[in-house]
């Protein structure tokens, strides 16, 4: 009955049986520990554990602090017939209501970032799917899977969790062998041999999210926080589409600068690096720091899912859910309108809700802006690159404070890539013409007249 209904109270199980209630309760003690007990009293409920590939053990989940030492955060454990329990309480993360006895009706939100995704999620499970047992996409995980794979695997994903005792013995024996450091002039050499090694062989590593072209590093930095970095890089030929990638990685540069202009917004930190006929864009991971330290971060698109499960991309909408549920303080949500209004007035046509997230301590924070470019001049699919015109949004009289900063930054970037000569001439030329679209637009702000009817 339980495989079947999956969480049950006692009297809901006993009536489904036709029991009493105490011989409900002398039933589930023959069980023993592969049924999952939770919630107190009234909310007392039982569901029945769902082996993983055999193996009904819980899988521990450690977390990783900032000075890299490692702590047993919960436990997780899968039921019948789908779903997972894990209590969050006494973590530090927010809990969703309908999860606060730590019943889950998929696996909880903290492992929806953890999951391998993008480029460098499809290049490890490329390169370990024999292995586990698993399609070689990603996205055509189950559940089940994912666990599986992170459980074994995990060990460099995004924020501060390790799920598993296997993933977790491999990380400690990862930080045993000290990697060195690129430093001076090895680094344009060694990006080059990443890069080759990245599109070639499937190599595991780093399952940070993303689609562009990637690869993990260790970088000596003497005035950051981190010596970790994610780098993206653009193809080695001169072809339009090439030449495009490159330019936009120099822009995304730019961005992250221009974006920390704004009141209270961080940019990731990051460098520009060129060798062998391609360019790198090199960011700081602002989930590490020093070699093995790490802090948590959540995603808006894990948050949706937990907390709110609308079906839209807008972050400015979810960011005010968020605050009306008392998740997300008032200047934050402010924070999060700016950095919206700043991607669209430099053209970023892929703001989706994995590139937006949050430092998840005492209370939710906004996390350095990231992934932050003019998407909407990028290559098609084929390699084409087609005219593109931008004109930038305007706002409704409410939104004109957050525009009005966002369109400080964007100026100051549509500037700055105009005539930065790392970009193509043709690309300069544009970046230009968008600059003086967004000059005129700010010069006109939206306005009432007399009569309340805007202008």
């Amino acid at each position: 009955m339980l495989a079947r209904r999956g969480v049950c109270s006692a009297p809901d199980l006993a009536a489904a049986l036709g029991v009493s209630v105490p011989t409900l309760h002398r039933l589930l003690a023959e069980l023993g520990d592969r049924v999952i007990p939770a919630g107190r009293a009234r909310r007392a409920r039982y569901a029945l554990r769902r082996p993983l590939r055999g193996d009904g053990s819980p899988l521990p989940l450690y977390e990783v602090g900032d000075q890299g030492d490692v702590r047993l955060v919960t436990t997780l454990a899968l039921r019948q017939p789908q779903g997972a329990w894990m209590d969050l309480a006494g973590t530090g993360l927010p809990v969703p209501e309908a999860s606060r006895d730590g019943w889950w009706d998929g696996l909880p939100y903290p492992l929806a970032d953890m999951r391998p995704q993008g480029f460098m999620g499809r290049q490890l499970a490329r390169a370990e799917q024999f292995a586990l047992e698993v399609p070689g996409d990603p996205n055509e995980w189950s559940d089940d899977d994912v666990c599986y794979a992170l459980a074994r695997v995990g060990t460099d994903v995004s924020g501060s969790f390790i799920l598993g005792d296997r993933a977790c013995q491999r990380w400690l024996g990862q930080k045993a062998s000290i990697t060195i450091p690129l430093r001076g002039a090895a680094v344009g050499p060694a990006y080059a041999e990443l890069a080759q090694r990245a599109l070639g062989s499937g190599t595991a590593g780093s399952s940070a999210a993303g689609e562009f072209p990637k690869f993990a590093a260790t970088r000596e930095l003497a005035d950051s926080d981190t010596q970790q970095v994610l780098v993206k890089f653009s193809g080695a030929d001169d072809s339009p589409a090439v030449r495009r990638w490159a330019d936009l990685l120099v822009c995304e540069h730019l961005a992250l600068e221009a974006a920390a202009t704004m009141a209270g917004v961080e940019g990731a930190r990051s460098r520009i690096v060129t060798h062998a006929g391609r360019t790198f864009l090199e960011a700081e991971r602002f989930d590490r720091h020093g070699l093995f330290g790490r802090s948590r971060i959540v995603t808006l698109d894990a948050l949706n899912g937990a907390f709110i499960g609308a079906g839209t991309s807008d972050w400015v909408h979810l960011a005010r859910r968020l605050a009306a549920d008392g998740l997300l303080a008032a200047d934050e949500l402010r924070r999060v309108e700016r950095v919206w209004w700043f991607g669209r007035l430099i053209a970023n046509t892929d703001m989706h809700l994995g590139n937006v997230s949050f430092r998840s301590r005492a209370a939710l924070s906004l996390a350095p802006v990231y992934d932050m470019l003019p998407m909407l001049y990028a290559p098609l699919p084929g390699g084409e690159v087609p005219a593109r015109t931008f004109q930038p949004p305007v706002p409704l009289p409410q939104q004109q404070d957050a525009w009005t900063s966002a369109a400080e930054a964007a100026l100051q970037f549509w500037r700055q890539a105009a005539r930065d000569a790392r970009i193509g001439e043709a690309f300069r030329a544009v970046c230009a013409d968008n600059a003086d679209s967004l000059d005129r637009a700010a010069d006109r702000p939206l306005t009432r007249r007399s009569n309340g009817q805007s202008q």
